[in-house]
């Protein structure tokens, strides 16, 4: 479902996070704004891949 590198978010909301560990129903993953955080443990059922919707001035 998710690899290594993936950007997620958490599906109740929070700050984007960078995928470092996949196990079987669990993600490994750190905040993508600071990698050297404590490494957070989470179900893959309770994030989502990250996705911005709308026009963010990208070419």
């Amino acid at each position: 479902m998710f690899a290594i590198g993936d950007v997620v978010q958490p599906r109740v909301g929070g700050p984007k996070l960078v995928v470092l560990e996949v196990h079987e129903d669990q993600i490994v993953a750190v905040p993508a704004h600071d990698q050297e955080a404590e490494k957070l443990t989470l179900k893959a059922a309770d994030v989502s891949l990250y996705k911005e919707d709308g026009d963010f001035g990208v070419c």
